[in-house]
């Protein structure tokens, strides 16, 4: 996601002025340390949830102290224990069962704080917008979890590649496709659902990022201006 930052992520956060951001998925840290250094300067404060964040957590505390929360969890198990935002950047486990929870969740806060949050998702298209991917498959439930193998995947190619292929270290889906399958899936589906009054833009390049916005937002209007001279 950190690929986004300058031209879509920055200008977003800089119109929507969030006091309270959530980022789901850190790896490195590449975007969590940009978004921290925006908390620094704005008075604002970022929840990082990651089961196993590559970086070190305790060294970013010190130096950010209370602009920085670290919680060494799974999403789903970490979201219910987040004070109410105004921002979140989904960027986690990318399965349907996942990412619709978590938008389930992200909803069920915005009920009770009032106002529903920017959401940005990473990896609305190919390889995960259709294809469920478990960095630990023993997490989801049985019978939301598609019949997956450690085996890398290609672009036009629906089915897993035997030897190679993007990304063959993790646990993908056998097939492309079909019901309760991938990213983009998941947020279509949580979008027929709800109730709230919700937006929906889309960028293509660099694996997909979604945002959802809430429909009456002041800066709603700025999202598209972003998106379509981004060059993304």
């Amino acid at each position: 996601m950190h690929r986004f930052w300058e031209k879509v992520i920055k200008p977003v956060m800089i119109a929507a002025q969030p006091a309270h951001i959530v980022e789901i998925g850190s790896l490195t840290g590449l975007n969590t340390f940009k978004i921290l250094d925006y908390c620094h300067h704005t008075g604002s404060k970022c929840t990082v949830i990651d089961p196993a964040p590559q970086f070190d957590a305790d060294l970013l505390s010190d130096y950010y102290g209370e602009s920085f929360r670290m919680v060494k969890d799974f999403s789903l198990q970490a979201l219910p224990g987040v004070e109410p935002y105004d921002m979140i950047l989904i960027d986690g486990d990318h399965n349907w069962y996942t990412v619709y929870h978590e938008l389930k969740q992200v909803e069920r806060m915005a009920l009770s704080a009032g106002a529903f949050p920017v959401v940005m998702l990473h990896d609305i298209d190919w390889p995960y917008g259709r294809r469920d991917m478990y960095y630990f498959p023993e997490s989801i439930p049985e019978e939301y979890r598609k019949p997956s193998a450690m085996q890398g995947v290609e672009p036009g190619n629906p089915l897993l590649v035997p030897g190679g292929g993007f990304n063959h270290m993790v646990h993908n889906a056998l097939v492309e496709h079909g019901e309760r399958n991938g990213v983009l899936t998941a947020v279509e589906d949580f979008l027929k659902e709800t109730t709230f009054d919700l937006s929906w833009h889309a960028l293509r390049s660099n694996n997909g990022l979604g945002i959802i916005l809430p429909g009456d937002t002041p800066y709603g209007r700025m999202i598209p201006f972003i998106l379509n001279t981004s060059g993304l």
